[in-house]
């Protein structure tokens, strides 16, 4: 691909859609934090058991799992609301409902209605990760893949200043309202609960106004060839797998199969005392009915992106999913402990959150700016590679930062520079991810890749207190940035297929889309 012109480059900033998306990014960002960190300190005001609010926080669920319900936002077109368009009307169903949800949460009294809260904070929940993957699927399709860095940028500016002010700024409302920690009052956090849910209206409006995506018919009518009953089948076939197979390993775990190999018990009568064994039994008959052809059938409308997307890079699909797996575990590993390391190395909460919020919030969207417009200008792969560089060297700052001590101006120059690093490295991986997808299953595709990026992370993390523990924050920070060598390798290796192809790269979709005007 040529390179284009630094005018060019910025002209990406001045189009429509890039307004459209900081809309859109804004009204994802405060229904997220309305029902996690804000709703906690809530709760806890109202003096809530903290047990309590530790099992309200598993309403983020719906965000870990919403890939499973995104073939619907593909394939089935609402009735009445339909007409404004495939990701129209679910964007504006969504939001409704989010409105609707924050106004009826600031109406529920959490020490006479804390159910009803909770319920409605889970809808709420349900309808900001719909949301989420309705407005992922309508950037994929608004503009080319050279320009999705850009929106990305875009997304990300909204949602960081609405996640700060769905957090620190609705405290204040409250406490400016009249509800502190020592003298709770409903009211109080019923205005502001109400204030942010019409803070939702203008990107309503703006769904409204924009234009549907260009997308040709026959693309959606191509992949929209299930019925609803079909679609909400392959639901529910998916949840009984995803929770099936998990239960079954851990019943076979308890069950005791000691007394079987060196005691006296036989199988009988494992079935007849232990009912771990029944359980485990159990969980196998759900995992094979789901993995019978009758439950492959019934899973087809998840499985047909997958499919697509296997059929399209065919061997290269390992090699895109380990990059995918592995470009953001460095930094996000790293992340887990930071705060307790900025913490143990004996910074007050007050600078921690002073540092951060002011210049990790502007160092995070100047870097996804920076992202966007180098993107447009060299393309997607050699600024993927810089912000994979970038992600895992920032972490070497740490090991300096773990040397020196409570160094304040050296946490400033950490946290910046981490920061602006992650936000070039997250435009980069959007609109790399943004290129892999197929128009004809952009909602579902892109909702299973972004989920297989946190995967791998997730789970290395929960490790990292022991690795901290283990190797002391010098190794364990000089461990992390070692974590983002594999991902190079990676990128390298794709950047040199892609060099020899002659023609479109394997990561164009086949039926693109370039336009950016959207709104009408």
């Amino acid at each position: 691909m040529p390179r284009k012109t630094w005018r060019a480059a910025l002209a990406a900033y001045a189009s429509p859609s890039t307004l459209v998306l900081l809309l859109l990014g804004f009204a994802a960002g405060l229904p997220y934090m309305l029902v996690f960190s804000t709703l906690s300190v809530w709760l806890r005001e109202a003096g809530v058991a903290r047990e309590t609010i530790g099992y309200a926080s598993l309403i983020g669920l719906a965000y870990a799992f919403k890939w499973v319900w995104s073939p619907l936002l593909d394939q089935w077109r609402l009735p009445l609301l339909g007409k404004l368009g495939r990701r129209r009307s679910w964007l504006v169903l969504s939001q409704i409902l989010v409105i609707l949800g924050l106004i009826g949460m600031g109406f529920c009294d959490p020490q006479k209605h804390l159910s009803w809260l909770i319920a409605i904070a889970v809808v709420v929940a349900f309808a900001s990760a719909t949301q989420d993957i309705a407005v992922d699927a309508y950037r994929l399709e608004i503009v080319d893949d050279t320009h999705q860095a850009a929106l990305a940028a875009s997304y990300m500016s909204g949602y960081r200043v609405a996640a700060l002010l769905a957090t620190a700024g609705a405290l204040f409302f409250a406490e400016g309202f009249g509800s502190t920690g020592f003298n709770y009052k409903h009211s109080a956090w019923t205005g502001t609960y109400v204030l942010f849910g019409l803070l939702m209206v203008p990107a309503l409006v703006t769904c409204l106004l924009m234009r549907e995506p260009p997308v040709p018919l026959r693309t959606q009518l191509s992949a929209g060839r299930y019925s609803f009953v079909h679609q909400l089948a392959s639901v529910f076939v998916l949840i009984v797998l995803l929770v099936s197979v998990p239960a079954m390993f851990t019943q076979l775990y308890n069950t005791d199969f000691a007394s079987v190999l060196f005691g006296d018990a036989n199988l009988f009568d494992l079935l007849l005392e232990d009912r771990a064994f029944l359980r485990a039994i159990l969980y196998i008959t759900f995992t094979a009915m789901c993995l019978s052809t009758m439950g492959r059938r019934g899973l087809a409308p998840v499985l047909t992106p997958v499919n697509d997307f296997v059929m399209r890079y065919r061997w290269q699909a390992l090699l895109l999913l380990g990059l995918i797996a592995t470009y953001r575990m460095s930094d996000t590993v790293m992340g887990v402990m930071a705060n307790v390391f900025y913490i143990d190395l004996g910074f007050t909460k007050d600078q921690i959150a002073g540092v951060s919020k002011i210049f990790g919030l502007i160092m995070t969207l100047i870097g996804a700016g920076m992202g966007g417009l180098l993107i447009v200008r060299f393309g997607i792969l050699p600024i993927l590679f810089i912000g994979g560089a970038a992600s895992a060297g920032t972490n070497i700052l740490f090991v300096m930062l773990a040397d020196m001590g409570a160094n304040l101006q050296m946490l400033i120059a950490t946290i910046s520079l981490d920061n602006f690093s992650s936000g070039l490295a997250t435009s980069a991986f959007v609109a790399y991810l943004s290129s892999l997808t197929n128009l004809k299953f952009s909602a579902t595709q892109y909702a299973l890749l972004s989920s297989i990026m946190l995967l791998l992370p997730r789970l290395i993390g929960g490790y990292t207190g022991v690795m901290v523990e283990t190797f002391g924050y010098h190794d364990f920070f000089i461990i992390t940035a070692l974590l983002g060598i594999p991902t190079l390798v990676l990128i390298l290796v794709h950047w040199y297929q892609e060099s020899r192809r002659e023609g479109p790269t394997p990561t164009q979709t086949p039926e693109p889309t370039q336009t950016t005007n959207a709104i009408e």
